[in-house]
């Protein structure tokens, strides 16, 4: 045991003296030597350092999956592995799979059977990308993507879970049970909360056997009446029985939005054309609201240059005031109209 932990310091000292990667990465990276080092020396509990090896081996196993892909947009499918093929909900996720890939996204699934099977075979193979779940009583991926590079199969609902979110540009929610409720509904608290990047959000009806609709419509009310929400919030997402309007919300969300990025305490949205300066006074004083009196047109910041983070494209920068992302949604809508 002591020749490996000889052996793994050592090669854990050359990869850090040796990295060529920027100083921000390095510090995060000494974070985790010196998370690891707490775990040796502290009261950690074998089932504790068993986790988290084990989540951080994942993580970098996807991490390594994604890397080929990670300037493509991609959209992740929720919904039941339990629907079956024949149904009308597992025709309608393979037409709506089939319609976000061909505008030009990856299709991104927990690759099960199931609807999650559907968005693959709509996708197609070359388009599909899967990140599993080992479960006892259930195959850890299907047919379509079984074997191929883009897939990875992961121990913990919480890495696959981040996986599944931190990688898409959009999210189509398909009926399910607690597992997809579970991811959609952590979902929603993201983009509310501010903690992941602001997103399409489409929730995916049957026609005649409505899902979300009922679900929604009894628990927003709720939620609003005992103020735990506001009403902002109940724009995150759209529902839809639609498979044309479901690939058009996705794919017009970045009509001309394309990011976002804090830099010193300013928000910064990239843009694929400018707003005309004619219109920029106009558009800040409609959304005041959003801003503590910083709202302008920029080229990318020092950090952005530095970090060469598409330094091409037009910026608004604004001082924003907003409580989570959900108030932001109605700028980026306006702004997709340049």
């Amino acid at each position: 045991m002591s020749d490996d932990l000889t052996s793994a310091a050592a090669g854990l000292a050359q990869a850090l003296h040796g990295s060529a990667r920027p100083p921000a990465d390095m510090r995060q990276l000494l974070r985790l030597v010196e998370a690891a080092t707490e775990l040796v020396g502290g009261s950690a509990s074998s089932l504790d350092v068993k986790i988290a090896a084990a989540a951080l081996d994942e993580m970098q196993e996807a991490f390594a999956m994604f890397a080929p892909y990670r300037d493509t947009r991609k959209v992740t499918v929720f919904g039941s592995a339990r629907i079956s093929a024949g149904s009308q909900i597992y025709g309608l996720t393979v037409d709506v799979a089939r319609l976000v890939a061909e505008k030009g996204f990856m299709v991104v699934t927990g690759a099960g059977p199931g609807l999650m099977e559907a968005g693959m075979v709509g996708a197609g193979r070359e388009r599909s990308i899967g990140v599993s779940i080992r479960l006892p009583f259930e195959a850890s991926s299907n047919s379509v993507i079984e074997g191929d590079d883009k897939h990875v199969t992961m121990r913990y609902f919480f890495t696959r879970k981040l996986m599944l979110m931190k990688e898409s540009h959009g999210f189509i929610c398909l009926p399910g049970g607690f597992g997809t409720l579970d991811e959609t509904f952590e979902l929603l608290t993201l983009v509310q909360t501010g903690r992941s990047v602001p997103a399409p959000i489409v929730f995916l009806d049957p026609p005649d056997k409505p899902f979300w609709k009922p679900i929604m419509a009894s628990l927003m009310p709720t939620l609003l009446a005992h103020e735990v929400i506001s009403r902002e919030d109940t724009g995150i997402y759209r529902i839809t029985s639609d498979v044309e309007e479901a690939a058009s919300i996705v794919a017009g969300f970045y009509a001309n939005f394309h990011s976002i990025r804090h830099v010193d305490g300013l928000l910064v949205l990239r843009l694929n054309r400018a707003v005309p300066d004619s219109d920029l006074a106009g558009l800040s004083r409609g959304f005041a609201h959003l801003h503590g009196g910083v709202f302008r047109s920029s080229g990318p910041t020092e950090a952005e240059q530095r970090d060469d983070d598409n330094v091409g494209l037009a910026r608004l920068v604004l001082d924003y005031t907003g409580k989570g992302y959900a108030p932001l949604l109605s700028l980026i809508e306006a702004v997709n109209r340049y």
